[in-house]
């Protein structure tokens, strides 16, 4: 079978098999040629003539398939053609002296943010019993235990050298730390200080993503698993559910949950608290959070949701929801364009768990709660500081704002 290859150069078909005869080892035997599937293990026999395929794709239609294609481009020699757009992977230049200077001294420049946040800090007042520690200081300290990945006993020699540095007036002990973690009052203040650390992008990030993911605790659930027919022991997790920037990976509001929470319900807290300090012009999730109150949250600010619909969605509904349907089902490559930003998000989960651990080891919801908090807060800090190098940016955390801590 003869195939003209110019007068299928747009058909998707010709375009997968380009790819399969780019990346794959195509094999030839005296039976035919051996493509390999694409999405399995299994392997298709092409007749040496072309003229017929293995496959299911060729056998319903007669036609040729993305494997007879592939064994055409193959022979006709995928080097000396030019790779169509479609095919081509994208490249993300990375201007590495600006990155290689915001690694190198990020230790030191985190110091230097974390204390000009902790200045902002307002202590409560005491009107009894012995001075207590300083709230900015346990914060500081708190956050530098998890920058840091030590226990609290192999911390303190760090903690001496913040003090020598003047980041903190007195060294705490260790169990002051646990102590700290374990406090309800420093959730809140939690909260308003990853809203500090994002404002300095508030000029560059305009889209963002919503997502959720798990973060292990210390604790274990067990269920019947039907299909062994016995019961299995499983670490329980925490819910973190949060919004970013798809440029930076700056986290712009975060909230938390049981694993049993719904994504969905979550969804409206943080584009409102992002809206509160961000201009929003796009904001993308993933069919957990399809549903009209979540598209009109976005829309009320003026932004365009990105949030593709389900396989059953029949499209009737309010005006916003019928547009949007309508949007979706009619320009899905437009949509997917802009909707495959939120990958971002995953990639704001990867470095938080990469760089400061994928479980908490708190005893309490409390410790649990704020020991995740203060993960984001270091996170936002670091990306704070590499935007500084590659982007130019000035941070000034305390100048801007002041943290009132409640007592």
């Amino acid at each position: 079978m003869s195939i003209d290859h110019s007068s299928t150069v747009n058909n998707s078909r010709s375009l997968r098999g380009f790819h399969i005869a780019l990346n794959s080892n195509i094999k030839t035997t005296p039976k035919g040629f051996i493509v390999p599937s694409q999405s399995s293990s299994k392997k298709y026999v092409v007749a040496p003539d072309l003229s017929r395929c293995t496959c299911i794709d060729y056998e319903q239609r007669q036609k040729p398939c993305k494997h007879i294609y592939a064994v055409q481009h193959y022979l006709e020699g995928t080097g000396d053609l030019e790779v169509p757009d479609k095919l081509k992977r994208p490249t993300y230049p990375q201007r590495w002296a600006e990155y290689n200077a915001s690694q190198v001294g990020e230790k030191a420049n985190f110091l230097k943010l974390l204390h000009g946040l902790c200045e902002g800090i307002t202590e409560p007042p005491q009107r009894i019993g012995r001075p207590r520690l300083s709230f900015a200081d346990m914060v500081f300290a708190c956050a530098f235990k998890i920058y840091s990945g030590l226990s609290g006993r192999r911390f303190g020699s760090d903690l001496e050298e913040a003090r020598g540095k003047g980041y903190i007036t007195k060294t705490p002990h260790f169990n002051s730390l646990y102590n700290y973690f374990d406090k309800p009052s420093i959730t809140p203040l939690l909260h308003e200080l990853i809203t500090v650390t994002a404002l300095p992008l508030k000029s560059i990030e305009t889209d963002f993503a919503v997502d959720s993911t798990g973060i292990s605790n210390n604790r274990f659930v067990r269920w019947f698993n039907v299909k062994h027919g016995k019961e299995l022991d499983y670490s329980d997790w925490l819910k973190l559910h949060l919004m970013c920037g798809v440029q930076t990976n700056i986290v712009t509001s975060v909230e938390l949950s049981s694993r049993h929470e719904h994504d969905s319900n979550y969804f409206k807290p943080l584009v409102d608290a992002t809206a509160q300090n961000f201009e929003l012009k796009e904001v993308s999730a993933d069919l957990a959070y399809s549903s009209h109150d979540n598209l009109y949250a976005v829309t009320q600010y003026g932004a365009m949701p990105y949030i593709p619909f389900k396989k059953n969605t029949t499209g009737k509904g309010a005006p916003l929801w019928q547009s949007m349907y309508h949007y979706f089902n009619l320009y899905r490559s437009e949509f997917l364009e802009h909707y495959h930003k939120r990958s971002n998000v995953e990639s704001t989960f990867s470095m938080i768990k990469g760089k400061f651990g994928d479980e908490v080891k708190g005893k309490s919801d409390t410790a649990q709660l704020n020991e995740v908090l203060f993960k984001v807060l270091c996170h936002n800090i670091c990306v704070v500081n590499q935007a500084m190098f590659e982007l130019g940016i000035q941070a000034t955390f305390c100048a801007d704002h002041t943290v009132a801590q409640k007592g």
